[in-house]
């Protein structure tokens, strides 16, 4: 049987870039001899993708939010991370529970006990083996975020002080969990990022 796979996640504010480093890191686990598959949340898969549609253009309440979030989670990890995982190949997902706990959480105000039941609920014994966290300043977040020129999305449209309490969430979550967070300064160029998380993902991955 092969050994079981990796579990590598992304995550961060609206605007910090991590999106344009998932490919890169896919390079970095297939330069280790792994297979891997790239993913997404909210959506990837069809069901995933119905879900995304709601909770990112035609939002409910927080708890709404959370409980789809949550179910289109479920089918993730059933359809892709875990028979991926099983067969001995890696994952790079951006996303995962800890937007719940930031987005939701931290910006909404939602009980983090409620998360966490939700969290054991939807995949009791599955956490990232390695999460990166793109890490920046909401004001240059947002600067680069109104230099693409597309319709933001319902949390794209807060008010900076929501991308401040999601930041700070983030932050309180990697000091939680330090064996797991790498935290990458998300300020700079491209390549300057790129290196910061070559470098976390050889810390991650000795």
């Amino acid at each position: 049987m092969s050994a079981r796979g990796k579990f590598i996640t992304f995550e961060g504010i609206d605007g910090a870039g991590k999106s344009s480093h998932l490919d890169f890191a896919c390079d970095l686990v297939r330069a280790r001899g792994h297979g891997v598959e790239k993913t997404f949340e909210p959506g990837g898969s069809p069901y995933g993708e119905k879900i995304r549609a709601v909770v990112l253009d035609h939002p409910p309440t927080p708890m709404a939010r959370a409980l789809a979030m949550f179910s289109a989670r479920r089918a993730l990890v059933e359809g892709l991370i875990e028979p991926t995982l099983a067969a001995g190949r890696w994952v790079v997902c951006d996303r995962f529970t800890d937007s719940t706990y930031a987005y939701q959480g931290g910006g909404e105000g939602l009980d983090a006990n409620a998360i966490a039941t939700l969290e054991g609920l939807v995949h009791p014994g599955l956490q990232p083996d390695a999460t990166f966290l793109f890490d920046i300043d909401p004001a240059t977040a947002a600067a680069r975020q109104a230099a693409r020129n597309r319709q933001p999305d319902h949390f794209e449209r807060e008010r900076g002080d929501f991308h401040l309490r999601v930041r700070n969430l983030y932050l309180e979550r990697a000091r939680e969990f330090p064996g797991r967070f790498h935290v990458i300064d998300a300020a700079g160029t491209l390549a300057e990022v790129r290196s910061r998380l070559e470098a976390a993902f050889a810390r991650a991955f000795p």
